[in-house]
């Protein structure tokens, strides 16, 4: 897409080399479609977009932080398409009352623009069986808050808490659906404004076994795969034969029917269901997977529900490497806008990561140059690149200005620095 210039020098600063992947018409028709600027001189969705994607790359934990990072050079704030620093409060107002979802229509049109660019993660291995299929992936994590503080984000009676419900693309490692709740919103709920294309691979945890669920997702002709209850009522209909590629995890591979209330109160007493009994030799037990799909391999299924493990390592990176655990505002307008500025910093820093970088870093050591080198005027193609933990010496361009091991009182220009 000719965005990054191949040269060591560049005469814009990385961030806003980075800000530039995203089209500004992404960002205006966002702004247009919720009226985000309308009696606003000058802390606009552009500006409060550059604070807090700042704060996030930079890892600033208070608006005091964001606004003097910004504002420690003139020509920094302009080459930023900024008129001035924000001030923390009118950062403070902007977070409690521009619309969240103004930076989460950003997300998903940012995700959509560069559908066809963005690879899939350096670890993605296709499963034969399955491999012209979407598979997604479905969780929630939690972030603790003080209900005090965050007095709608209700949990338990003495704790707050956030949850995040996220559906992730397993080959790709990014999110395709997100939605924020108080963390008392149970999974299953959480998870209601899902739907999918018909052929799409589900997979998730128990929190979502749900019989109407199973039902919908039955109707819909996708798949899903999640581990069953213990107490589960069902009738064993056929035990299907092991072959010898399914190895030696799979104990049992059968098709039941279930025959609860509930169940045939949703319907699903009809359906035959894939059981299939995976013993973990790591763990030295047993889980019981099902799943409405009844022509895989067994070992298919199992190997779908092993990568479920997935999600749980992009909530891991999101947590540890952005600012999604510590929050800038209590409001849940201001936490909603938080999270999904740091899904763009994810998503920009893997598009980078992915298709512009042809170093292998790890994502977290990737955060990291990204966050050293984020004033620094050089093309984004050179800090990703070419910036390596090496050793190199200094280069001196004559004697002028260089120390000669003096041991005498400071001077003059040096006593200038604390005065």
């Amino acid at each position: 897409m000719g965005l990054i210039s191949r040269t060591k020098n560049n005469s814009l600063p990385l961030l806003k080399q980075i800000i530039d992947l995203i089209p500004i018409n992404i960002i205006n028709s966002a702004v247009a479609k919720f009226n985000t600027d309308k009696h606003c001189r000058t802390y606009k969705t552009y500006d409060q977009f550059v604070a807090m994607l700042f704060g996030q790359l930079n890892n600033c934990l208070t608006l005091r932080d964001i606004s003097l990072g910004l504002g420690i050079n003139s020509i920094f704030i302009s080459d930023m398409g900024l008129e001035q620093n924000p001030a923390k409060s009118t950062m403070s107002d902007s977070h409690k009352k521009r619309d969240w979802r103004v930076f989460e229509d950003i997300f998903f049109q940012t995700i959509g623009y560069y559908g066809n660019v963005f690879k899939n993660s350096p670890t993605y291995k296709a499963i034969d069986e399955i491999k012209d299929k979407s598979v997604k992936l479905i969780d929630s994590t939690t972030i603790s808050v003080c209900l005090r503080m965050f007095n709608w984000a209700k949990f338990r009676t003495a704790k707050g808490g956030i949850k995040i419900h996220t559906c992730l693309d397993e080959a790709k490692m990014i999110p395709t659906m997100v939605n924020i709740t108080e963390a008392k919103t149970h999974d299953r709920n959480g998870v209601n404004d899902f739907v999918f294309p018909e052929n799409t691979i589900i997979v998730e945890d128990r929190g979502y076994y749900d019989f109407k669920l199973f039902k919908m997702r039955h109707i819909n002709k996708n798949f899903f795969v999640t581990r069953i209850k213990e107490n589960a009522v069902y009738e064993i209909v056929e035990e299907l034969d092991l072959t010898d590629e399914d190895g030696d995890h799979i104990l049992i591979d059968e098709v039941i029917k279930f025959s609860s209330a509930k169940a045939i109160e949703a319907g699903l007493d009809q359906i035959p269901i894939r059981r299939i009994a995976i013993y973990k030799e790591d763990d030295d037990k047993t889980i019981v997977v099902i799943s409405n799909n009844l022509e895989w391999s067994a070992s298919t299924i199992a190997e779908l529900y092993k990568r479920r493990w997935k999600i749980e390592i992009f909530f891991k990176a999101l947590k540890q490497n952005l600012q999604i655990k510590t929050f800038i505002g209590t409001s849940a307008n201001a936490c909603k806008s938080q999270i999904y500025i740091a899904l763009i910093a994810y998503y920009l820093l893997e598009l980078i990561r992915r298709s512009i970088s042809k170093v292998k870093h790890t994502f977290s050591q990737f955060v990291n140059l990204i966050r050293i080198c984020i004033g620094h005027y050089h093309s984004l193609k050179y800090v990703v690149n070419e910036i390596k933990p090496i050793s190199q010496k200094a280069k001196k361009y004559g004697a002028v200005g260089i120390c000669t091991q003096g041991t005498g009182p400071p001077d003059s220009e040096q006593m200038d620095l604390f005065s």
